[in-house]
């Protein structure tokens, strides 16, 4: 499972969605979609945008975090 960090980052600068929609020029859609971690897809541009804003790194923005599940190879 990936784990978004956005609404962290937001809250930290005291952010809104359409703050960061604003500074960014994402889409409001996009943006929403990842602060309730219910997207399935993101683009780079979309990443690169987002990294600048919030001055970090991919990692800092996106985690890997195990669910459980084995993957039988």
């Amino acid at each position: 499972m990936i784990r978004c960090h956005l609404s962290t980052l937001m809250g930290r600068d005291k952010l809104r969605i359409a703050d960061v929609s604003r500074r960014t020029g994402l889409n409001r859609s996009t943006i929403t979609a990842l602060y309730k971690e219910t997207t399935t897809r993101v683009d780079l541009p979309a990443i690169e945008q987002l990294c600048r804003l919030f001055n970090c790194q991919v990692g800092d923005l996106f985690e890997y975090v195990q669910d459980g599940r084995e993957v039988n190879p």
